[in-house]
């Protein structure tokens, strides 16, 4: 009753928001609202020794604040929008904003304020260009005896100055290059201000383009040469949505009319390499499905040396993203130009197509290794020996294959993406060096599949290289040049000497340890890995990447900061393992986001059971109705909190089993996954493979 008590205030506007909702699912919402955030307070004063201040208080989802203003008067309470006045005498005041959300949070923040009758004086200021974007310029100021400062970015006529507090920054955008000047004047409560001009140089985009273009730098210069009655130029992202939620993108306009063949190129720095890819890969949005989309390379100056290649969009009003084969091009020739043509073969009406994230890939990253491997089960699948391919030293025997048997069911996953995994399950073998006694037992990390990892197949040079710290072929001791004595030491690259035999299906691997001493392991393909969720997953690292609002998709109740990535480092470097065999893992490591509900105290902790990986888990993907289900008592995506229908007050209540919608992106290296948790509350979040 308590809390009835607090909001009946509320009433009216949960009835707009809340409608439909019963009075339990309205405090059920309330419970999502947050403290207001980004407080500040702007100070102005009255330039006639009156001592009288405006302070304007602001703050993202507050309803009212209540002012301290520090002189030991009463506290007074405003609505946003609203500005308080006082009157101070000289002095130094510490004034305290209260911000208060719909549901009684708070938040504080205190400013100092120095009233003052004294001209300010020693007046510095720091005028600074941002290094990504040279356009925003960024201004602080210290004075003596100064209560404010007015800020002149010099930019518009008649300007309205920012105005800026002492130990803040106030940063401007300007939207053309030039020389600006900007004059800042520092105010006490006296009539006399001082003042500062300095001239700020903003200066023109110059840096070259070059392969991939993502049109998110300010400081490269993407000229457009347009021709046919096309105009192409970077713009904001008019559909951050699906596979292309970036900020820039570029917008092509075929006008009404426009030739059958208009388009527009950009000139690269370099000539463009093909040797080791040939597929151009772009991001595209068109209004029409069914549209070609020609893309083509020519030479710098002879535009009679030039290779071409037609793709058609699929859907209309989203993105999607097109795949051009240049693998025939003439590779004797120099490429330099990326031109592209929307529409081709038909006139222009005036539409307005965007593009974005061209690249050049490896047409087949994988050589023929997609898929999942395991030991050969025979006698001879490994050893090691004085010389390539000699195993007189040792090699594991037939009655191995059973003794070793949690050696031999461990798996090799080489991705089309390039991506690699150890899948090692509960157990493998485990050696003295790793804290083993030469028997099966549990996975001693960084050998336990846990990091994410690539590979680089190169058919001509016969190798295969991994990239990551503990991904490994065979036995994780093993790496080029030695053999590891400590898990620690294990190298962030390995690369082995690789052939392919049997169409593909049988591979065996070559690895110099040292001198004379080469390993050599047999491996077998044993299937495929046909599920596009196969392979580890992390949550974003990005603002936004899990949110919880009043409907799918809507996180406007609460989501996650850009700051929340680094305050909570230990949940988003938590991976979900998705194998092809069907198991499923959470990988927490030492420490994990532990919430109150799960007795912690919403800070990094150590993972609490049963949401802390240690049970077994498997998932099934059905890729027509969208949705993975997790079966296993504690296995969840995103966070344990949330499963079908609720969120959970106590860890031991876990259910066996939730199922999550799932949207696959960007190549299907994106994963949206949303959750009803009950009524019309949904949580987001958007994971990425690793």
């Amino acid at each position: 009753m308590k809390i009835l008590t607090k909001i009946s205030a509320f009433i009216f506007i949960l009835g707009v928001f809340f409608a439909c909702e019963t009075d339990e699912d309205n405090l059920y919402s309330l419970d999502y609202i947050g403290a207001p955030t980004n407080v500040e307070a702007v100070f102005d004063i009255t330039q006639d020794n009156s001592g009288l201040v405006s302070i304007s208080p602001n703050a993202e989802g507050a309803q009212q604040f209540t002012i301290d203003f520090g002189d030991g008067s009463e506290t007074e309470t405003y609505k946003p929008g609203e500005i308080a006045e006082h009157v101070y005498t000289e002095g130094v005041y510490s004034v305290k904003i209260i911000a208060v959300s719909i549901n009684g949070k708070t938040t504080e923040f205190v400013q100092e304020l120095n009233v003052t009758f004294k001209a300010p004086e020693n007046l510095e200021v720091n005028i600074t260009n941002d290094t990504q974007n040279p356009r925003i310029v960024s201004v602080t100021a210290t004075a003596d005896f100064a209560t404010v400062f007015e800020v002149y970015f010099g930019d518009v006529e008649d300007e309205e100055p920012t105005m800026l507090m002492p130990g803040e920054t106030v940063s401007h955008t300007y939207e053309a290059a030039g020389d600006y000047d900007v004059r800042i004047v520092a105010k006490s409560a006296g009539a006399a201000t001082t003042e500062y001009t300095e001239t700020v140089n903003v200066p023109e985009a110059a840096d070259p383009i070059n392969l991939p273009i993502d049109f998110e730098s300010f400081t490269i210069n993407y000229a457009f040469e347009n021709f046919g009655g096309t105009t192409s130029s970077v713009i904001d992202n008019p559909d951050a949505s699906g596979i292309n939620t970036s900020a820039k993108v570029a917008q092509s306009n075929k006008s009404a009319g426009a030739e059958i063949w208009a388009g527009s190129f950009l000139t690269l720095e370099n000539p463009i390499d093909f040797s080791n890819n040939t597929e151009f890969r772009v991001k595209v949005w068109s209004p029409k499905a069914g549209a070609t989309v020609k893309l083509k390379v020519e030479n710098l100056t002879d535009g009679n040396i030039g290779y071409e290649v037609d793709a058609t969009t699929t859907v209309a009003n989203a993105w999607e993203e097109l795949t051009y084969d240049f693998s025939a091009i003439d590779q004797a020739n120099e490429y330099q130009k990326v031109v592209i043509f929307f529409d081709f073969g038909n006139n222009g009406d005036d539409s307005n197509y965007y593009f974005d994230d061209i690249k050049l890939v490896s047409a087949a990253v994988d050589g023929g290794l997609a898929g999942v491997w395991k030991m050969a089960p025979e006698a001879g699948a490994l050893g090691v020996g004085p010389g390539l391919g000699d195993t007189s030293w040792w090699s594991s025997t037939a009655d191995d294959v059973t003794t070793r048997a949690c050696f031999f069911d461990d798996t090799y996953e080489f991705g089309a993406d390039g991506s690699f995994r150890n899948v090692l399950g509960s157990d493998t073998w485990v050696e003295d060096w790793q804290g083993g006694s030469n028997a099966c037992g549990t996975p001693v990390a960084p050998h336990d599949g846990s990091n994410s990892a690539t590979f680089t197949y190169d058919k001509v040079a016969g190798t295969i290289t991994l990239e990551g710290v503990g991904a490994y072929l065979g036995i994780p001791k093993a790496y080029n040049g030695g053999e590891l004595a400590n898990p620690a030491d294990a190298p962030a690259s390995i690369s082995y000497d690789v052939t392919l035999s049997e169409n593909n299906t049988v591979m065996t691997l070559d690895i110099n340890v040292g001198g004379d001493a080469w390993w050599r392991f047999k491996l077998v393909k044993v299937g495929e890995i046909s599920s596009p969720v196969v392979g580890s997953w992390s949550v974003a690292s990005e603002a936004g990447a899990l949110g919880v609002g009043p409907g799918l998709g809507d996180t406007s109740w609460w989501s996650n900061t850009a700051d929340d990535v680094t305050t909570r480092a230990c949940f988003f470097d938590d991976t979900y393992e998705f194998g092809a065999d069907g198991s499923f893992r959470n990988v927490l490591g030492s420490d994990t986001w532990i919430e109150g509900w799960q007795g912690g105290s919403d800070a990094c902790g150590t993972p609490v059971a049963p949401h802390d990986g240690s049970n077994a888990a498997t998932y099934t993907y059905d890729a027509v109705a969208g949705t993975i289900t997790l079966d296993g008592e504690s296995a969840f995506l995103g966070i344990p909190k949330a499963y079908n229908g609720g969120e959970l007050a106590n860890p031991a209540d876990a259910p066996a089993s939730i199922t999550y919608d799932v949207a696959l992106s960007d190549n299907e290296t994106v994963m949206t996954v949303d959750i009803n948790v009950g009524g019309d509350a949904w949580w987001r979040f958007k994971l990425v493979k690793n």
